[in-house]
């Protein structure tokens, strides 16, 4: 398909053909291939049951609708781009507008005749849904407090915007081997979730007093896990695009390309090592010059969500809240633009983990936005079980999932909160409704795999996932698949456990690797 076509293309068709003819005329190589360059996947049709998901042809799955991601660099936007952003969810997607973990905006129920227009509003306020899906530099992850947050090693903005500028639409990077995901931050906590990135600039401090980037390469989640490998190189801003631009053309000339299974940059990481990667970054054939080595960032274990009240360096206030695992509204997302612009300059960014933080609030009027929030369900001071709950799309509008997630994450953490009223520990369970990992299972306190269980929905437990100072993947329970409807049950057993069983200040994850397997059943 690739190779028939760039997928940059199909916008042609999109715009001339298809959104004048209907669903019915768009080419198959097209619906299912290259209009994800333009962030567009047709969503599940409704009533096929999880157990039919890999059974079922693409074309009995497709629905006559779409899901649309919108591309937002580092989750920020201004006022104006997220009234429009509302706008179109309200207008055109039934009012659907979830917050992902990679700082988009998804849209559900977009027709393919309003995809133009929604184009055109998008782009008039310079966003786009350009690259938000196939085999592409996609969406690109920065702290959503970059330039604001009083404590970070250095504001990564401009050269965010610098590596998206050269990425976006660029021939010379459309046609990857598969989906290719860059975070850049100067964040004190490391929010953007550097290990499980294909490439990662960190910010660091040189011993020399310098401000810049360690980099990254190799990380990535689905069905074959991997945490991404340090190169050992000092970037400094002036050579972040440079450096960019070498390790992508390096997975696009040697990525594996003859399965899809196994074509993620990580593969090739993985059986090269991280000597022999960066010896062929500094090789004539890229960046043709040795790279300076430097230091590695500090290892931090702090919650990266940022939820709550906090000082920013101008002395006002950034106020992060929760949703409801990543799912809004249209009319909630304009409700929120109008609190942003009475209580603060009318900014707000999401974080990549499905929450958002409105910024440049004065402490005088700190008290009254978050009463606002808490009037529609947002919290500021969430419980430690809606604080930690992050779900994916699910068998509501993905053709890949097996189970539902948005409802069961919400009903989850409702019934963990009654009968857990005390428990404060930071503890996050992720709900993935395939093995795809859309929500970082592999990497939660908790994380709970889509299944059929004895012919009910249900979930595969992997218990002691982590990334920060103790990285690593959780544990599969031997044998444990828990039905959708025992999963309040279980959770509540095993916490009650690790609360009896813990040392002092021992985080679950460390708890769980050294528990004896009787604890977790």
């Amino acid at each position: 398909m690739k190779k028939d076509d760039d997928g940059l293309n199909v916008r042609f068709r999109i715009e001339n053909i298809y959104s004048k003819n209907g669903f019915d005329s768009i080419d198959p190589s097209d619906l299912r291939g290259r209009m994800r360059w333009w962030g567009l996947y047709t969503q599940r049709r409704p009533g096929i049951s999880g157990g039919k998901t890999a059974i079922l042809e693409p074309e009995e799955l497709d629905d006559e609708f779409f899901m649309m991601r919108v591309r937002i660099p580092g989750g920020a936007m201004t006022n104006e781009q997220l009234r429009v952003v509302a706008g179109i969810a309200t207008e055109f997607g039934r009012d659907f507008a979830d917050i992902t973990d990679r700082q988009n905006v998804q849209y559900h129920y977009i027709r393919i005749e309003d995809v133009p227009e929604i184009w055109r509003r998008l782009e008039s306020v310079g966003l786009s849904s350009g690259e938000a899906c196939g085999d592409t530099p996609r969406n690109m992850l920065s702290c959503p407090l970059s330039g604001v947050d009083a404590e970070e090693v250095l504001d990564a903005t401009a050269d965010l915007h610098a590596i998206n500028s050269h990425a976006l639409l660029n021939p010379d990077y459309s046609n990857l081997p598969r989906k290719y995901k860059t975070a850049i931050s100067g964040c004190p906590v490391q929010c953007t979730a550097h290990e499980i990135n294909d490439v990662s600039f960190v910010g660091v401090r040189h011993d020399d007093g310098r401000v810049g980037y360690d980099l990254w390469v190799g990380g990535g989640l689905s069905t074959n896990p991997k945490l991404a490998l340090r190169l050992g190189v000092f970037i400094e801003s002036k050579d972040c695009v440079e450096v960019w631009s070498g390790v992508t053309k390096i997975f696009r000339d040697w990525g594996f390309r003859r399965s899809r299974n196994h074509a993620r940059l990580k593969f090739l990481v993985a059986d090269w090592g991280a000597e022999k990667f960066r010896e062929m970054l500094e090789s004539d054939a890229y960046l043709g010059r040795r790279l300076e080595d430097g230091p590695a960032p500090i290892e931090v274990s702090k919650e990266r969500d940022h939820v709550g009240v906090r000082k920013q360096k101008d002395g006002n206030n950034y106020v992060g809240f929760t949703f409801r695992n990543g799912r809004s509204s249209g009319t909630e997302l304009t409700a929120l633009a109008d609190l942003a612009a009475a209580h603060g300059s009318g900014r707000v960014a999401a974080t990549v983990e499905q929450k958002m933080v409105i910024l440049d609030v004065p402490d005088e009027h700190v008290e009254a936005l978050v009463d606002a929030l808490d009037a529609m369900d947002l919290p500021t001071k969430p419980s430690a079980f809606r604080r930690g709950m992050m779900a994916c799309t699910g068998l509501e509008f993905c053709k890949l999932a097996i189970v539902e997630t948005k409802a069961r994450a919400n009903e989850l953490y409702a019934e963990l909160e009654k009968r857990l009223p005390d428990f404060d520990t930071p503890i996050t369970i992720n709900v993935n409704g395939c093995p795809n990992s859309c929500a970082r299972f592999q990497v939660a306190d908790i994380g709970l795999k889509g299944m059929i269980v004895d012919d009910d929905e249900g979930f595969q437990v992997h218990l002691g996932g982590a990334i920060g100072d103790d990285s690593g993947f959780g544990r599969k329970v031997r044998g444990l698949k828990v039905r959708t409807a025992d999963l309040p049950d279980y959770i509540e057993r095993v916490l009650r456990n690790y609360e009896s069983d813990r040392v002092d200040g021992e985080r679950f994850a460390t708890w769980v690797r050294r528990a004896d397997e009787a604890l977790v059943q």
